[in-house]
C-alpha cells in the first residue's frame, strides 16, 4: 500500500497531490512540468515537501505534522533514473553492487549473482555499460535498484531516451520484470501507451494537481473529464446539448444531428434538456457504410450521417481520415468534424482516395459521454 499526500510550493509552481494505491505498479501520467518527477523525488527523500504524509506498507516515510522525515538511505527505495545513469567506469557487477556497500563482501557477491541471474544478465558481470545493448543497460539499472530489496521502486521515464522500436520492445520486457519481481513500483511517463502497458493504476497529473486516479482500464474507457481526455490524447472530443437523458441512454444534438449514446456518465445525476455536454468518439469506431451493399440497415447503422473526406494521413497499417459533415454551420474541429481510422486494406477496397463522399455511422456504445 502506497499513500501519498504532498504539498511543495515554489515561486512559479505548486505541487499539491493526494493519491494511494494497493501494491502493484502505479503510473504517474501527464504532460511535462506537471509535477510527476517532483513527486518521485519527494518519495525518495531527495526533496522535502512543505507539508504532507507518505506511507509505504504501513511504514511512515514522511509525516510533517508529526515531525517524521526519514532520510533517503533509511527509506529503502530503489531509483531508476531517466537514461539509467549507470556509472560508466564500473562493470555490470559493480553497478549492481553499488547500493550494497554496507554488506560483507561475500553477502554482496551472493546478492549480485542472484540479481544478475534473475534479470538474465549472468555472464555479463565484467562488461561495462558502453559494451551493452539498450535492453541490457535497462536491466542493469533495474538490477542496481532492486539489489537492495527495496520497499518501493521508482522509475523516472525509464524509456524516454530510446528510439521507437527499441522502446516498444523494452516496455514489454520491463513490464515482465516488474510483474515477476513483485515489488511495488511508481513509474513516471508522459506517454499514455507506456503508462497503460506498465501500470495497473494510473494517476493523471496536470499543473501540480491530480485530476484522476483509476485502474488503467477505467481510465481508458471512462476519463473523468474533458481535461483528462485531452491529456490522454483522445481525438474527437466534442460538444453538444442534451435532448433527453435516462439512466440507460442519452440523446444529444451535435452539428444539427441527433445522436444517441448508451453509456450515461452517471446514474445518480441526469443532465437536464438543453444543457451542454461533452463526449468523445474513438476514431476506430466510426464505420463507413459500404455503397455496394444497398441502403444502410438501421439495426446495424446507428447514428447515421453523411460527410466529405477533407483530409487524410497514411500511418502504414491504418489511414486516418478527416470527415466534414454535410450540414450547415462551422465544423467542430477546425476544418473537419470527425477523425476516422480505417485499416489500409479497407481504404484500398473502398477506393477512398477516389470516392470522397461517404455515409458513416457510430454505434451507440461508442459515444462516450464525459462527466461535467
Amino acid at each position: 500500500m502506497v499513500s501519498v499526500e504532498i504539498v511543495k510550493r515554489y515561486p512559479s509552481f505548486a505541487l499539491d497531490v493526494r493519491w494511494e494505491a494497493e501494491g502493484a505498479v502505479v503510473g504517474l501520467f501527464g504532460p511535462s512540468g506537471a509535477g510527476k518527477t517532483l513527486t518521485l523525488q519527494c518519495l525518495a527523500g531527495l526533496i522535502t515537501p512543505d507539508a504532507g504524509r507518505i506511507v509505504v506498507d504501513e511504514r511512515v516515510f514522511l509525516d510533517t505534522a508529526a515531525g517524521v522525515n526519514l532520510p533517503p538511505q533509511a527509506r529503502r527505495v530503489g531509483y531508476v533514473f531517466q537514461g539509467y545513469a549507470l556509472f560508466p567506469h564500473l562493470s555490470v557487477a559493480e553497478n549492481v553492487a553499488y547500493g550494497l556497500r554496507d554488506r560483507p563482501r561475500a553477502a554482496r557477491a551472493r546478492r549480485v549473482a542472484e540479481v544478475l541471474e534473475r534479470l538474465g544478465l549472468a555472464g555479463l558481470e565484467r562488461r561495462y555499460p558502453r559494451e551493452l545493448s539498450g535492453g541490457q543497460r535497462q536491466r542493469v539499472a533495474l538490477g542496481r535498484a532492486l539489489a537492495i530489496d527495496p520497499a518501493l521502486l521508482l522509475l523516472d521515464e525509464p524509456l524516454s531516451a530510446l528510439d521507437a522500436p527499441l522502446r516498444r520492445a523494452l516496455r514489454d520486457e520491463l513490464r515482465e520484470v516488474l510483474a515477476g519481481w513483485g515489488t511495488a513500483a511508481v513509474v513516471v511517463t508522459h506517454d499514455f501507451t507506456e503508462a497503460y502497458r506498465l501500470a495497473d493504476r494510473i494517476v493523471v497529473y496536470e499543473d501540480g494537481r491530480v485530476i484522476q486516479a483509476a485502474p488503467r482500464a477505467e481510465l481508458l474507457w471512462r476519463p473523468a473529464s474533458e481535461a483528462v481526455a485531452r491529456i490522454m490524447g483522445l481525438t474527437n472530443v466534442l460538444h453538444g446539448t442534451v435532448q433527453k437523458a435516462t439512466p440507460e441512454r442519452i440523446q444529444l444534438r451535435w452539428r444539427g444531428q441527433t445522436l444517441e449514446a448508451v453509456n450515461s456518465p452517471t446514474r445518480s445525476y441526469l443532465p437536464p434538456p438543453d444543457s451542454p455536454i461533452a463526449f468523445f468518439v474513438r476514431p476506430e469506431y466510426v464505420r463507413l457504410v459500404r455503397k455496394d451493399r444497398g441502403a444502410p440497415d438501421p439495426l446495424h447503422h446507428m447514428n447515421l450521417m453523411r460527410g466529405l473526406v477533407v483530409g487524410e494521413a497514411d500511418f502504414g497499417t491504418v489511414w486516418s481520415l478527416r470527415l466534414r459533415l454535410d450540414a450547415p454551420g462551422p465544423p467542430a474541429q477546425g476544418d473537419f468534424d470527425l477523425e476516422v481510422e480505417v485499416p489500409h486494406l479497407v481504404y484500398e477496397i473502398l477506393e477512398i482516395s477516389r470516392d470522397r463522399v461517404w455515409e458513416f455511422s457510430i454505434h451507440r456504445g461508442s459515444i462516450h459521454v464525459l462527466p461535467s
